[in-house]
């Protein structure tokens, strides 16, 4: 997975990783030669006493120090921004794969670990991206050309390099098979701390509310606490590769200088021969440490390709048809055919046998009790899930047939829990459309009942709206969503309980309003509040995911034992209210 990965996002940048080869291959070259150098100056220059012949040869290692420092810097460059390029490549297709996603998909996943897929995850390829491109380079180039010039200076003293490299590859080999699964294991902890880190920040105010800050934080700690574990038996791997590898060098150099004096006391080798036998065993060794360095990266970036590729694989179950129809033939209609929605691996649908019309202009409304499928309902009109049974119609087209883009268009949704996005309210309400000019958007608060009160915020429009909403209460949270469904000029309005949080008043004038102002515009509204629906064209009432009526309020209270309960609920509340609601 990880290799399919490199390759497919490496492709543009052939170019880069070339100069990264050139580059470090000419570092490489340069390393391997100035020990051949420093013993010519020693064995000729030093001691003939020949000066001239010391400031030439020493002359000509500068430069090729200097050329050498000007190659690393330069493949190193090359390979950053390969890196870089790729993180940003990658990033993005993660991006717009998940925002293609279904929720179906999304809730397998999870958010917090589709953040950290496309944070750490993409990192970790990045570090192996910039570091393989030049340590797998340099790395065997050391090695080999430092066997093959060791051996042109001294081939009796050969055999300490068969001994010290395997020595080395064999410690590797069993450090590196204990990573892998600590690796994996270490990702997983980490989708964990996101993801309990995440739900902490998303629902402090419930957190406070029930007094459970101490209990949240011990199971941030019992997470934190499991990723330390991890990490440290990690870093205790790694602690006991380098020292043990350090003990091969340095017992090989000590075997270099206790054999190779001897064949310098015996006058078999110069002693500048030595010293660059010496130089290119750390070398080799160096060469091998840094390969050995690369095996232990690639486990963990193994992993993470992995988890990255899961995501870029992953097949949303909102297929584009492969002839969009982009020309509707109707404008403002829904219609529902014998539809049935199962979640994958439920025992039974959670909707079934759905059917019902709404013609252009009409006001549609979805009651039922809590877990009886409304919101599933209305997800289907906008293709957030797809019926697994039945058709949907919106406009006089299948959803399953129509464009994407040309579908959303036509909708407009409100959600059960408003989102609002960092910026201002002006930003806000553009989500709907940018284009939208500030008398469309004082228009749209009007409807929505939330012209007063953005004319208090510091800064009207341009008033700032944190997060999600929080500095604004449910109430103008709600208020704001509808005005930008508004904005958004849709022929469907779909509302998911979205008048839940406005208190009687509010919720009457925001529906006449939107009835005197929208008359063609076709209105779906799921709301719990019987007042809120009582004047709709259709009520569809809906009992463990079946249709149990539908009717106007009058013909519902003759025909629906269900509706019937669901009023007798809240007329003993308040039966005048809601009668002069009606």
């Amino acid at each position: 997975m990880l290799g399919k990965l490199l390759v497919r996002y490496l492709k543009p940048y052939v170019w880069l990783l070339v100069g990264v080869l050139v580059f470090q291959l000419a570092s490489a070259f340069a390393s391997l030669y100035l020990p051949t150098l420093n013993a010519d100056i020693i064995d000729k220059g030093v001691s003939q006493g020949d000066v001239g012949y010391i400031w030439a040869r020493g002359s000509l290692m500068l430069a090729i120090s200097l050329g050498q420092i000007a190659c690393s810097i330069t493949a190193t460059y090359f390979a950053a921004r390969t890196a870089m390029s790729l993180g940003r490549d990658i990033r993005n297709d993660v991006f717009e794969r998940v925002a293609s996603f279904s929720e179906r998909e999304v809730t397998r996943f999870g958010s917090g670990s589709l953040i950290t897929r496309n944070t750490n995850d993409v990192q970790q390829v990045q570090m192996l991206t910039v570091m393989g491109a030049t340590m797998l380079v340099m790395a065997p180039a050391l090695a080999i050309g430092g066997v093959v010039m060791a051996l042109l200076q001294d081939v009796g003293l050969s055999w300490l390099i068969a001994v010290s490299v395997p020595a080395i590859l064999l410690i590797a080999g069993l450090v590196i098979s204990r990573m892998v699964p600590l690796f994996r294991s270490f990702q997983q902890k980490l989708d964990n701390v996101n993801r309990i880190m995440r739900e902490q920040l998303t629902g402090v105010r419930v957190v406070r509310a029930f007094v459970r800050e101490g209990i949240e934080e011990e199971r941030f700690r019992g997470a934190n606490t499991d990723i330390m574990v991890v990490g440290r038996r990690v870093g205790s791997l790694f602690v006991l590769l380098f020292p043990l590898a350090m003990l091969v060098l340095n017992v090989t150099v000590v075997g270099v200088i206790w054999f190779g004096g001897i064949q310098v006391d015996a006058g078999n080798v110069q002693i500048g021969t030595l010293f660059a036998f010496m130089q290119y065993v750390g070398q080799i060794l160096m060469g091998v440490l840094m390969a050995s360095f690369m095996t232990i990266m690639i486990p963990r970036a193994a992993v993470s390709g992995e988890r990255i590729g899961e995501v870029l694989d992953a097949e949303s179950t909102l297929v584009a048809p492969e002839h969009p129809v982009t020309e509707f033939p109707e404008h403002g209609t829904v219609s529902f055919r014998d539809v049935e929605f199962s979640y994958p691996g439920a025992e039974q649908p959670v909707l079934s046998g759905i059917a019902f019309e709404a013609a252009r202009g009409e006001t549609v409304a979805i009651v039922g009790s809590t877990g009886s499928g409304k919101t599933t309902l209305v997800s289907l009109i906008p293709r957030l899930f797809d019926a697994t049974g039945g058709e949907v119609f919106v406009n006089g087209v299948d959803v399953r047939e129509a464009d994407l883009q040309t579908l959303w268009s036509t909708i407009g949704l409100v959600p059960q829990r408003p989102f609002l996005f960092t910026g201002t309210v002006a930003s806000n309400l553009r989500f709907g459309r940018e284009d939208a000019t500030d008398e469309e958007l004082w228009h749209a608060l009007e409807i929505a009942q939330g012209r007063d009160f953005v004319e208090e915020m510091d800064g009207k429009l341009d008033a700032r709206i944190a997060q999600g909403g929080t500095n604004v209460s449910g109430g103008q949270r709600q208020r704001l969503a509808i005005a930008r469904a508004l904005v958004h000029r849709p022929e469907i309005l779909v509302f998911d309980d979205s008048f839940s949080a406005l208190d009687l008043r509010t919720d009457a004038n925001l529906r006449q309003a939107l009835w005197r102002e929208l008359p063609e515009v076709t209105k779906i509204v799921v709301a719990q509040r019987i007042s809120t629906v009582t004047d709709a064209d259709r009520i569809i009432v809906l009992d463990d995911g079946r249709m149990d009526g539908i009717g106007t309020h009058e013909q519902l209270l003759e025909t629906s034992a269900t509706y019937r309960e669901i009023v007798e609920s809240q007329l003993g509340a308040g039966q005048q209210g809601v009668e002069a609601q009606a």
